[in-house]
């Protein structure tokens, strides 16, 4: 793994790639313009990036899921990262695309998604950044976090496909089917039914405690399920009229860590967590260990957050 040169500015929070949208960049082949609901061409599933050239993709995230990965030529483990990306993106029959990009060459990409080392794997999701791992992983986990990924994005609306420019569609793979209970939670979802989704993941878990898609995937919809209905002004201004109150908090950080502010939300509720009763302290850690579920166990804010977490309770 490789050290990136430092980035001006502090950028704690939320990711915010709007700065990218915008930019003038060569007419992409595939750039999603149609109607919603069109299918979208693109060259290929794997589409090398850089400051320029990124806008395009990020709009492409409204329809897919987005995986950029962060490599250099000074760390040749960053390579092998991006090839086996490639061939599990490729399995995946255009429901995932895949954009490497050279660290060194892309600087202002590299300071908005906030990477310290090559390889960093980030995928983007509906415009929003969603971090998978900083380093390398096993291609089997890679495997994992796609389907996860996957999830997520249904849970978010981002469920469409791609197709590429002068593939024949019979000859594109279909994508394996989902376990029966994980195809009625996204069933489930689709229909904007948040309670069937959690009892079909708990059913899930139920018959077997070991499955980490299924665990991932209640953790992500019990937070959409909670948020339903309440606005962020609400969420916020109950917040801040009780700093102390548990609910009050809960409800803020899940706002949070929605909105892709993973250390406010992780903050929030540790800052909180020593001046609460032992029944609040016991739902704040469930809570916590949620959120860990749906950033990623392997994320270095989840292994800095799940250290102060063990801090306190011991």
């Amino acid at each position: 793994m490789t050290d990136l040169p430092p980035t001006p500015g502090n950028l704690r929070g939320a990711v915010d790639l709007s700065s990218l949208v915008d930019r003038p960049a060569p007419p992409a082949p595939g750039a999603p313009g149609g109607p919603g609901g069109e299918a979208v061409t693109v060259p290929g599933l794997v589409m090398a990036a850089d400051d320029r050239t990124f806008g395009p993709l990020l709009e492409l995230s409204r329809v897919v899921p987005v995986v950029v990965v962060l490599w250099s030529q000074r760390a040749p483990e960053s390579s092998e990262l991006v090839e086996a990306f490639e061939r599990q993106v490729t399995q995946r029959a255009g429901s995932v695309v895949l954009a490497p990009v050279e660290a060194e060459t892309s600087p202002q990409l590299v300071q908005s998604l906030q990477a310290q080392a090559v390889p960093t794997a980030i995928a983007i999701v509906g415009g929003q950044p969603v971090p998978l791992f900083q380093g390398t992983q096993p291609e089997d986990v890679i495997g994992q976090l796609l389907d996860q990924l996957a999830q997520l994005a249904a849970q978010n609306g981002v469920s469409g496909r791609v197709h590429v420019d002068g593939a024949d569609p019979a000859e594109e793979a279909e994508p394996e089917p989902l376990p029966p209970l994980h195809q009625e939670a996204y069933d489930a979802i689709d229909r904007g039914d948040f309670a069937a989704a959690v009892t079909a993941y708990k059913t899930a878990i139920a018959q077997n405690p070991r499955d980490a898609l299924a665990v991932a995937g209640l953790a992500q919809v019990s937070l959409l399920a909670r948020l339903q209905g309440a606005t962020a002004d609400e969420i916020r201004a109950a917040a801040a009229a009780a700093p102390q109150d548990a609910d009050a908090q809960l409800a803020v950080a899940d706002l949070d860590l929605s909105g892709g502010h993973v250390p406010d939300a992780f903050d929030r509720l540790l800052g909180l967590f020593p001046s609460l009763a032992q029944e609040d302290k016991n739902r704040l850690r469930e809570r916590l260990l949620e959120y860990f579920e749906i950033v990623g166990v392997e994320d270095p804010r989840v292994i800095a957050a799940r250290r102060r977490l063990t801090n306190l309770l011991f």
